[in-house]
């Protein structure tokens, strides 16, 4: 049940924390996100990574999925400029909804939820440590919008349950759970590509000030000792 309903609150605390604190600090979310870059690679390469090479057939095959997943994301960030690793830019003059914007995020967050569904706990965390700035990061940009209200919460709302329903489609959906480890790889290669690409932008001017380097070290030590 935890993994349906804490990447769904995880959404929701993220959203509420800008709602009501509207941190002024972008630099505080943007140590946060390190963390979570951090944690997730680090949660990939311990946990998530030899699973896959465990119930691999064909080792080849295996990496070319995880290499296809890397692509997928690079395809999704066509649409989305990067929003899963905290980029989101938007002009006040344009009024139109970023629609691709959502399917793009939708699709990534959907199948984050395919490698928590069989009691990966520390995949779970590392997912809820990704996506609370992350969701901090399109409140910010979704209120300081003008958007109405109702677009608002139909994007926030669906975002928070993407991943709960890649969790029950990959339990629940033969055509799924029969390439289960197929998609578990294809989802290592995303989780590489958005992990690596927080910690390589999370410095300005390629140098990690001190801050930004202990809380990648301190997430990647985490993840380990858990």
């Amino acid at each position: 049940m935890k993994h349906y309903l804490l990447p769904f609150l995880s959404v929701v605390l993220g959203f509420t924390a800008v709602y009501f604190l509207k941190p002024k600090q972008p630099k505080h979310i943007k140590i946060l996100l390190s963390f979570s870059g951090g944690f997730l690679l680090a949660t990939t390469i311990f946990n998530l990574f030899p699973e896959v090479y465990e119930h691999s057939e064909n080792i080849k095959t295996t990496g070319l999925f995880i290499v296809g997943g890397m692509l997928v994301q690079i395809f999704l960030e066509y649409f989305s400029k990067g929003a899963e690793h905290g980029h989101v830019h938007h002009s006040k003059a344009n009024q139109q909804f970023p629609f691709l914007l959502f399917a793009s995020l939708f699709i990534h967050a959907f199948l984050e939820g395919f490698p928590i569904h069989e009691g990966h706990n520390e995949i779970l965390l590392g997912i809820l440590i990704h996506k609370i700035p992350v969701a901090m990061i399109l409140a910010t940009f979704l209120l300081s919008s003008n958007f109405k209200w109702t677009q608002i919460l139909i994007f926030l709302s669906l975002f928070s349950i993407a991943t709960p329903l890649g969790s029950f489609a990959a339990s629940n959906f033969s055509i799924l759970t029969d390439y289960y480890h197929q998609i578990n790889a294809l989802v290592v290669g995303i989780f590489l590509h958005i992990s690596t690409t927080i910690l390589f932008e999370s410095s300005e001017g390629h140098r990690y000030n001190i801050a930004k380097l202990i809380s990648i070290v301190s997430a990647i030590a985490l993840a380990y000792f858990i």
